[in-house]
């Protein structure tokens, strides 16, 4: 497949050790090499312009979402046909990336996703798990098979770079991505490929913060897409222990005269919650529509 101009974007920080062996095997497969230094206090931002890569920094650390939105923005003012986004840690092989562009041409997609079909070598298993669970969480929300949501490897098309806007700042940002193509119709692809793992840890995070920080950006999307539904689903299940504990409350006084002041707090508790998450529910349900009715006006 030949692109007339391909963009591939790395977002880093404090990544010195392995910028440059990323770029070197990145510059014969694109057209331009955009490095996203997220603050680094490292020379990661030297070594990336010595090489010849196109450098964006930001004077702290706003997290990767940040990068890969710049990586966007540049994409679509470069009038690239393609962007390709990989890590800076030196996990994602270059080699693959003509894998990736042929298959967004061979296959009409729009987003193809270098699926790591098996853990890498020397990848702790918790890590492992915890990245699957939260493709679960991603495939419940989307209706494509994504098997790796979690994966930052990926090619985008035309199509995409105009459409897909990433507002997450943090890690949620491939999840994110993901449903905001699913809700736009784009076709989704993988590719399986195979991943190194350093056994560097180089995140500046906990893994469970960001594992937290990834579910939270898919229980936002949701809420925000389907807000009768989840609002709606919780409201019902608050309301129903309010009932369930208020007949409790009302039938121990008739029985014994008294009322037990624990099970009736969490009647009033849960009731209030239900009421509060149902309101909201209809409150966002009722501007989501007149905006949408407003951008199709």
């Amino acid at each position: 497949m030949v692109h007339l101009n391909v963009v591939i974007g790395i977002p880093a920080f404090n990544e010195e050790t392995s910028i440059a062996k990323v770029i070197v095997r990145s510059q014969r497969h694109g057209n331009k090499i955009l490095v996203v230094d997220d603050g680094s206090t490292d020379d990661t931002a030297m070594i990336a312009k010595a090489l010849g890569a196109v450098v964006i920094r930001h004077e702290k650390n706003l997290g990767k979402g940040a990068g890969i939105r710049d990586c966007f923005e540049w994409a679509k003012q470069s009038g690239a046909d393609a962007l390709v986004t990989l890590d800076a840690d030196g996990q994602h092989d270059p080699s693959k990336i003509p894998l990736l562009l042929d298959t967004l041409e061979t296959r009409e997609a729009d987003v193809v996703i270098a699926s790591r079909t098996a853990r890498p070598n020397g990848m702790p298993i918790h890590r492992w798990a915890g990245a699957r669970m939260l493709d679960h969480a991603t495939q419940v929300k989307a209706g494509n098979r994504v098997v790796d949501a979690q994966s930052g490897f990926r090619a985008y098309s035309r199509k995409a770079i105009e459409t897909l806007v990433a507002a997450e700042l943090g890690m949620g940002v491939d999840s994110e991505l993901i449903l905001k193509a699913d809700r736009a119709g784009m076709r989704i692809v993988e590719v399986p490929v195979s991943a190194a793992y350093s056994g560097l840890d180089t995140s500046s995070r906990h893994p469970l913060m960001h594992a937290l920080d990834v579910l939270f950006s898919v229980v936002k999307f949701v809420s925000i897409r389907h807000p009768l539904l989840f609002y709606g689903g919780f409201a019902v299940i608050a309301l129903v222990i309010s009932f369930f504990y208020g007949y409790l409350t009302i039938d121990y006084y008739q029985t014994y005269g008294r009322v037990i002041t624990n099970l009736a707090l969490v009647s009033i508790a849960s009731g209030l919650i239900g009421l509060l998450s149902l309101f909201t529910g209809i409150i966002l349900f009722t501007l989501i529509t007149v905006v949408r009715e407003r951008q199709l006006g």
